[in-house]
C-alpha cells in the first residue's frame, strides 16, 4: 500500500533528493567515500556548498548584499542569534503562534521586546491587522507560516524598520521579495532538506550596529567571512538541500511550486468546507496556510475524531493527527507532496463520511 507522507516535520523530501543522498552515502562524488565521511573542507564538498549557496539566491532572486549560510542548531538558536546580531536597545514582534513565542522569550534576553499584536486571544487562528510598528524599533520579526495552528502571512509586508522574518516552514513554497527583509530563517527539514541544518539570509549591511560582544560562533560576520564554514557544517543535510535546490529550479522554480501548492490547499480546504463531518479551525480564507492545513471533527461528530484518524491512517494517510494545541487533523502539503497524495486524502475524508 503507498504511504502519503503528510509530517509536518521532519517532512517529505523529493524522490530526486532521497535517490541522490542515496547514492552519495554510498560513494560521494566518484571519490569512493561516503558523504557521511568526506572532508568538509575537500574540494568536493567545497563545491557543493558554494552551488547551494548559489542555486538559493537564484530561486528567490537575492539582491547584492546579501549572504546565505548553512548553519547548524535550528531555528531555534535562530531566536537567540539574531536579537543578539541584531538588537542595540529594542525590538517589535508580531505574536501568531508557539514559534513565535518562543522567539520573542528570547529577545528578551537582549533588550526591550514590544508585542505590537497577538492572536493569542483566539488560540492562534488568525493573523492580526491593523497593528503599528513602533519606529523607533531596531527591527522586527514575523513568523510566516505556523505549522501548529494553519495560519500564514503570504505577502512580503512594508516595514518601516528592518524586517526579519522565520521562514522555517513555508521557504521556497513561493516567490520572496528578499529586498523587504534584512534577515530571514529557518531549520530546513520542512521544504528543504533533513533536520540538522539551518538556512539563514542576511543582508551584510544590518550587522555590526550592537555594542554587545558576541561569542565568535554566534556573529553573523564569523560565517559570512567563513563561507560556512568556520566550524564543521551539517554536510549530508546540506547536500540534501543543494539536491532539492537542483529538483526545484528543474521543475519551474518557486513560481511553479506556488502554483502547485496552491492548487493542492485549495482542494483540500474546499472538501474540509464541505464535507458535513469536518470543519476548518482557521475561518479567514486570507489568515489560511497553504503548507499546513488544520481541520477538527464538527462538533455532532466529535466521536468519531478517533475512529477516523484510525481509518485514514489504515489507507496510508500518514502524519494526519493534529498538534496537541489545536487537536484534530493537520496535513502539511510541502513543495514535494504531489497532488496525488491530496487527492487521495480527500478520497478517504469522502469515503469515511457515506459510513457515517
Amino acid at each position: 500500500m503507498k504511504k502519503h507522507n503528510f509530517y509536518a516535520g521532519p517532512a517529505i523530501l523529493p524522490e530526486f533528493t532521497i535517490k541522490n543522498v542515496r547514492e552519495a552515502v554510498r560513494d560521494f562524488a566518484g571519490t569512493g567515500l561516503s558523504i557521511m565521511e568526506i572532508s568538509h573542507r575537500s574540494k568536493e564538498f567545497t563545491a557543493v556548498m558554494e552551488q547551494a549557496q548559489s542555486l538559493f539566491k537564484e530561486l528567490l532572486d537575492i539582491p547584492e548584499g546579501y549572504h546565505v549560510l548553512f548553519l547548524g542548531g535550528g531555528a531555534s538558536t535562530q531566536f537567540t542569534v539574531a536579537p543578539m546580531n541584531l538588537m542595540q536597545r529594542k525590538s517589535a514582534y508580531l505574536n501568531t503562534g508557539a514559534w513565535a513565542g518562543k522567539a520573542i522569550k528570547e529577545a528578551k534576553l537582549y533588550g526591550e521586546v514590544e508585542v505590537v499584536a497577538s492572536s493569542e486571544d483566539r488560540n492562534f487562528s488568525y493573523i492580526p491587522k491593523g497593528y503599528k510598528i513602533p519606529e523607533d524599533a531596531d527591527y522586527f520579526h514575523i513568523t510566516t507560516n505556523n505549522t501548529i495552528y494553519g495560519t500564514e502571512i503570504k505577502e512580503d509586508m512594508d516595514s518601516p524598520v528592518p524586517l526579519v522574518a522565520d521562514m522555517s516552514s513555508d521557504i521556497l513554497s513561493r516567490p520572496v521579495d528578499v529586498s523587504k527583509y534584512v534577515l530571514i530563517y529557518g531549520g530546513a527539514q520542512k521544504n528543504l532538506a533533513p533536520a540538522g541544518v539551518t538556512f539563514v539570509i542576511v543582508r551584510e549591511d544590518i550587522l555590526g550596529k550592537v555594542d554587545r560582544k558576541i561569542p565568535t560562533i554566534f556573529n553573523y560576520r564569523t560565517h559570512i567571512d567563513k563561507g560556512s564554514m568556520f566550524n564543521t557544517p551539517p554536510v549530508l543535510p546540506v547536500y540534501a538541500a543543494l539536491q532539492t535546490l537542483i529538483w526545484i529550479r528543474d521543475n519551474g522554480g518557486v513560481e511553479a511550486m506556488q502554483k502547485r501548492n496552491h492548487e493542492k490547499s485549495s482542494l483540500l480546504y474546499e472538501e474540509i468546507d464541505r464535507n458535513k463531518l469536518f470543519k476548518p479551525t482557521i475561518l479567514h480564507e486570507d489568515d489560511r496556510s497553504v503548507m499546513n492545513v488544520c481541520w477538527v471533527m464538527n462538533e455532532e461528530y466529535a466521536e468519531l475524531e478517533k475512529p477516523f484518524l484510525e481509518y485514514a491512517t489504515a489507507k496510508g494517510m500518514i502524519g494526519i493527527k493534529g498538534h496537541r494545541s489545536v487537536g484534530g487533523f493537520r496535513a502539511s502539503l510541502y513543495n514535494a507532496l504531489p497532488l496525488g497524495s491530496v487527492k487521495a486524502l480527500i478520497g478517504v475524508m469522502q469515503e469515511y463520511e457515506s459510513k457515517a
